[in-house]
Formats: structure tokens, C-alpha cells, sequence
């Protein structure tokens, strides 16, 4: 499986970006794919996930109410709705797949199989 992430760039503080990750295989309904992302200096980080069976998403702590990941079954992609975003989101947002995840390991990046390439977004105060 291959995934092809895209929509990052610079946004002032308060604005709103959407990030894509598109896969270049059918997904299953045991399919999760979603977001991590980086900032310089720390560790990568849990953003959200959407998982195909039954539509359930899930988010990190510190996005949540702010952005939203949806899916396009048709064009295998999901999108991340980023709103709201402050300086403390400027990271490397890595798209990750996987179709043999349990529950527990959603936020686990060691998990995940499948990893698209880093698309950095950038927000200025």
C-alpha cells in the first residue's frame, strides 16, 4: 500500500488548512488510516484516525474540537480538517495506514505498516 499525503503549507495563526491521504490500494473495512506529525525537537504524535469499519474516529488530546478527519470511500482518501490552528500545530503531518490494528494501538506510530511522506504545515503568529 502506498499513500500519498498532500495540503500542507503556511497559515496564520487561527486559520484553517486540509490535508489529504490518498492510498493506492481498495481499503478494507478493517482499514485505519490517519495522521501522526512531528514538530522539530519531539517525538511524532498521535493526531486522529479513521477506522472504515462502522465510520468510528478517533482524535490526540490536543486536536480534538479543533480538527476533523472524514474519508472518501471511492477515492480511497481521508482528509483532516484543521481549524483553529495555532503555532503549537507547525509539524510534518505523516499520513499511516494499517489493516491489522487493535483498538489499543490507534496511538501507538509503531503499529502502522503504511506511511505516506511528510507534508509540513507551518503557522505563524
Amino acid at each position: 500500500v502506498q499513500l500519498q499525503a498532500s495540503g500542507g503549507g503556511l497559515v496564520q495563526e487561527g486559520g484553517s488548512l486540509r490535508l489529504s491521504c490518498t492510498a493506492s490500494v481498495r481499503t478494507s473495512s478493517r482499514f485505519y488510516m490517519g495522521w501522526f506529525r512531528q514538530a522539530p525537537g519531539k517525538e511524532r504524535e498521535f493526531v486522529a484516525v479513521y477506522n472504515w469499519m462502522g465510520g468510528r474516529t478517533y482524535y490526540g488530546d490536543s486536536v480534538k474540537d479543533r480538527f476533523t478527519i472524514s474519508r472518501d470511500n471511492s477515492k480511497n482518501t481521508v482528509y483532516l480538517q484543521m481549524n483553529n490552528l495555532g503555532p503549537e500545530d507547525t509539524a510534518v503531518y505523516y499520513c499511516a495506514a494499517d489493516s491489522r490494528l487493535i483498538l489499543s494501538s490507534i496511538r501507538d506510530d509503531n503499529e502502522y505498516d503504511y506511511w505516506g511522506q511528510g507534508t509540513l504545515v507551518t503557522v505563524s503568529s
